[in-house]
């Protein structure tokens, strides 16, 4: 096992160009976050999303964040404005009391959750009457079946992602595309006016990647190339997918890491290009 903290695989630059903010602005006023005092960041890492959510609601609003891991909290601390506050617990066991907050939210939390329905419970509950719980999470096999110019099998890849995410799950360690079952997940935990949008930014590369957004999107290609495949080591996707059933691993690794390769080398060529879709929703549900 990594001795890294939480999702430090995730943690580039890259994670500032996973949305555009016109289109978050657009979400905001559909849901009047405009009037949001107070909001919890659950998971917040070091504080990508809490800073763009910070953006949308009210200009003296008070922003915690809250993540399990120290190392989190300080980065997180040190980056940010006087009004933020960074604290360490858990999304289980949030060290709040009822009612607390206009907004609660979260960012790719839920699907590294064994149980996202009991962080949903502690979340409502931190949440006043009428305040809202808004989370970002993804369907991750998604990304897997859009062509590239490396002309990768997709159906192989797809399978094989597929088998490691049926295997964390079985681990108990979260579904990697359960964004799909959040708003039913938010019914059940008795949230109301629940809406989804799909977030309208694409991880698009075509040569020269000269925005600034096609950098950081090509650096954390060529990074992942050099570390695993998927933001996993092969120690850690090797217990997926024999968790998830899967046979004949070091084959199907050698092929993931050979597409992971090409797609790097062809980048740092500059002959690298894909439109990059992928599926991040935004999912927001009310408090009675």
């Amino acid at each position: 096992m990594s001795d890294e903290p939480h999702s430090a695989a995730y943690f580039g630059p890259e994670r500032d160009f996973w949305w555009n903010h016109d289109h978050l602005e657009l979400i905001a006023r559909r849901r009047g976050l405009e009037t949001v005092r107070s909001v919890l960041d659950v998971g917040s890492g070091v504080g990508h999303w809490v800073r763009l959510i910070a953006t949308l609601v009210a200009p003296d609003a008070t922003i915690t964040g809250i993540d399990p891991e120290p190392e989190w909290v300080r980065e997180a601390s040190e980056r940010a404005p006087e009004r933020f506050t960074f604290v360490q617990g858990s999304g289980e066991n949030l060290p709040f009391p009822d009612a607390t907050f206009d907004l609660v939210t979260c960012q790719t939390v839920l699907i590294h959750t064994a149980d996202p329905r009991a962080v949903i419970r502690e979340m409502r509950r931190v949440t006043k009457p009428g305040g809202q719980v808004i989370v970002a999470e993804p369907n991750n096999l998604a990304s897997y079946v859009v062509h590239t110019s490396v002309g990768i099998d997709v159906v192989d890849a797809l399978r094989f992602v597929h088998t490691c995410e049926r295997g964390k799950l079985a681990l108990g360690e979260g579904l990697n595309s359960a964004g799909d079952l959040v708003p039913g997940y938010f019914a059940l935990e008795g949230l109301t006016d629940i809406e989804a949008w799909i977030g309208d930014k694409a991880a698009m590369l075509v040569p020269p990647y000269e925005a600034e957004d096609q950098q950081a999107f090509k650096a954390a290609m060529i990074e992942q190339a050099r570390e695993g495949f998927a933001g996993w080591t092969r120690e850690q996707a090797e217990r997926y997918y024999r968790a998830g059933g899967g046979e004949d691993f070091d084959a199907a690794w050698e092929r993931r890491r050979a597409d992971e390769r090409a797609a790097a080398e062809a980048a740092e060529a500059g002959t690298f290009y894909s439109a990059g879709g992928m599926i991040m929703y935004v999912i927001a549900g009310r408090c009675q």
